[in-house]
């Protein structure tokens, strides 16, 4: 995996990828949030955080962020461009530190924590500002099996039924520093 910012669509020469090449936002364990079209320029620039209530079918499992910004379509991309910008992810057993693992309950919702690395992006106008919210990041992280069982030592994988709240009491955010 080259390292660095690329279009958020499946193409041949990506891992586990396969025609039509389909835009990472069009799959089905994907949630999407994404801003309006920008009517002018909005620069962001430091540390992103974001925080997450979420609840999961298994008793362990991944959530991951990207931040990505949308381009709109051009002759040379007709498509637009999704750049992704930074992510994260937060393995749930290791919620509480990389040293600490705590398996979690199935449906108990839980508060973490990701913290991708800081950025710095000038959001141009006619752009939109995209969070994606998934499970997996294949291949940047490895794949959770979603078992419970001891890392390396899983026979068997599992499906995660994954939940993000986004209400009142439970408010899901991410929080930029817009550079005025």
């Amino acid at each position: 995996m080259k390292d660095g910012g690329y279009d958020q669509r499946e193409r041949e020469d990506f891992a586990a990828s396969q025609a039509p090449f389909l835009p990472l936002k069009s799959r089905s364990d994907v949630v999407v949030f994404q801003t309006a079209i920008l009517d002018k320029d909005l620069t962001i620039i430091g540390p992103v955080k974001v925080k997450l209530f979420c609840s999961s079918s298994t008793n362990d499992t991944d959530f991951t962020f990207k931040l990505i910004d949308v381009y709109p379509p051009s002759e040379e991309y007709p498509s637009g461009f999704d750049l992704n910008l930074t992510d994260a992810i937060v393995r749930m057993s290791y919620r509480n530190g990389r040293y600490t693992r705590d398996l979690i309950h199935a449906d108990e919702i839980y508060e973490v924590d990701l913290e991708p690395f800081p950025t710095a992006n000038v959001f141009k106008k006619g752009h939109r500002i995209r969070v994606d919210i998934s499970s997996s990041n294949f291949p940047r992280w490895d794949i959770n099996p979603n078992t419970g069982e001891a890392l390396g030592k899983s026979r068997r994988k599992i499906k995660a039924d994954n939940t993000i709240y986004h209400d009142a009491l439970r408010s899901s955010k991410v929080v930029l520093r817009v550079d005025q």
